[in-house]
């Protein structure tokens, strides 16, 4: 038997009568709630009038058909076409809504996570880390156009253009201090956004300097210097959200998290590639300077996506010099800590075998006028080369991906070490 409704004749009562007999076809459960004495009597005119004293008379209700009523957890009121009088509470149930828009919800965040690239779950931080990645890429479409430039219009011989190359690449070597300077002194509240930011706008001035001022080879190499800077700083920012995401995972996932990093910036690779060389014939260097110049600022543009919190930065009145002093504390304590971390054997060796790597003599300005003084290589056909060259790249990280990231890393090293010293004596052979 359903649960009987119970009348209070006391003025301060409140009266609910659920479910009628005649159950409307769309709305079914009908609540009333009255609670001024005024429409009390009128709604009880036509009714017996009960004694004085305080009674009540239970009255069994059918049951209900195939709802759950509960007078006591029920908020939502529903207007009725009697009237109620002015003062009664009125709502509707959200219930069923509420539920359906939270499932929505639920299947709209399934299908964001279930974007992924190189297994990698396509989320703000993670696009904001593969398109500072493919800037980096496409930024090889000024390559060619520096080359031609400082051969062609400043007439630099390949010992000259081979110093200005060793000089740009000095940002690179002092990448540690980057990383203390981003964690230790917020910008704007901020130690990775902010950053960002700065290098797109510092690569785009430096390209645009190359496109309209720059006339002579120490211009070019300041400006250079540069652009390889802000390249170097965002490396920087972005490869310490690469490690904080990394931290923890098996090798596998990190592995998909590098593929990701490697497969933006071939793919940046192979999109300006293939236009390079075509913009330098057509247009000449300074046009595709300019080109450059927009590039850099896509960095600035998806710092956006970087979920931080921002930093407070020290009160007002708080003394520079101590600032300065506690800067220069943290900064010793973290190199302190680097070289410990250093000295162990498993960071030492893998350490040694990548500066070995670096330190091995590059051929790329010999053999840039070997190609085009002896082999008379156009712009357009070495734009071309660049293009196949990306491509390979994009294919080894899909390779990396699907089949070795499981691979023990001394393999890998031991293997591509031998078949690129093999490959590389190709240019002497033949």
């Amino acid at each position: 038997m359903a649960k009987p409704s119970t009348f209070s004749s006391s003025s301060s009562s409140i009266i609910s009568i659920v479910p009628f007999q005649f159950q409307n076809p769309i709305l079914p459960f009908i609540s009333f709630s009255l609670v001024s004495p005024p429409l009390l009597s009128r709604t009880r005119r036509r009714r017996r009038k009960l004694p004085d004293k305080d009674m009540s008379v239970a009255v069994p209700m059918p049951p209900a058909p195939s709802h759950r009523w509960d007078n006591e957890d029920q908020g939502p009121l529903l207007d009725s076409r009697t009237g109620a009088g002015k003062g009664d509470m009125l709502a509707t149930d959200v219930e069923g809504e509420t539920s359906s828009s939270s499932k929505t919800a639920r299947k709209n965040k399934y299908r964001m996570s279930a974007i992924k690239c190189f297994g990698v779950d396509l989320s703000p931080d993670n696009v904001a880390v593969a398109m500072v990645y493919f800037v980096q890429g496409v930024l090889g479409l000024a390559r060619l156009a520096v080359n031609f430039y400082l051969k062609d219009d400043l007439h630099l011989d390949p010992a000259e253009t081979a110093v200005i190359s060793g000089f740009s690449a000095l940002p690179w070597l002092i990448k540690p201090l980057y990383g203390f300077i981003s964690d230790s002194v917020p910008l704007f509240g901020y130690r990775r956004r902010s950053y960002l930011i700065l290098s797109g706008l510092l690569g785009a001035l430096s390209w645009s300097l190359m496109a309209s001022f720059v006339d002579s080879k120490y211009d070019a190499a300041f400006c250079i210097l540069l652009g390889s800077l802000s390249v170097a700083f965002s490396d920087v920012v972005v490869d310490s959200m690469v490690v904080e995401r990394a931290r923890g995972e098996s090798q596998s996932m990190s592995g998909s998290l590098q593929s990701l990093c490697w497969g933006s910036s071939a793919f940046g690779g192979i999109v300006s590639a293939y236009f390079s060389g075509s913009l330098v014939d057509a247009y000449g260097v300074r046009f595709v300077f300019g080109i450059t110049a927009l590039l850099p600022l896509i960095t600035s543009a998806v710092a956006v996506l970087v979920r931080e919190q921002p930093v407070h930065g020290p009160t007002r009145g708080t003394n520079l010099p101590l600032a300065s002093l506690s800067f220069i504390e943290g900064s010793k304590q973290s190199i302190i800590q680097l070289w410990d971390a250093v000295r162990q054997p498993s960071v030492l060796l893998p350490t040694l075998f990548i500066f070995l790597w670096q330190a091995t003599p590059q051929s790329d300005s010999a053999m840039f006028y070997f190609t085009t003084n002896k082999l008379g290589f156009t712009p357009e056909f070495l734009g071309r080369v660049k293009l196949v060259t990306s491509v390979a790249s994009l294919l080894g990280v899909g390779l990396y991906n699907g089949f070795l990231k499981n691979v023990p890393l001394h393999k890998i090293f031991l293997v591509t070490t031998i078949f690129g010293s093999a490959l590389g004596m190709t240019q002497v052979y033949f």
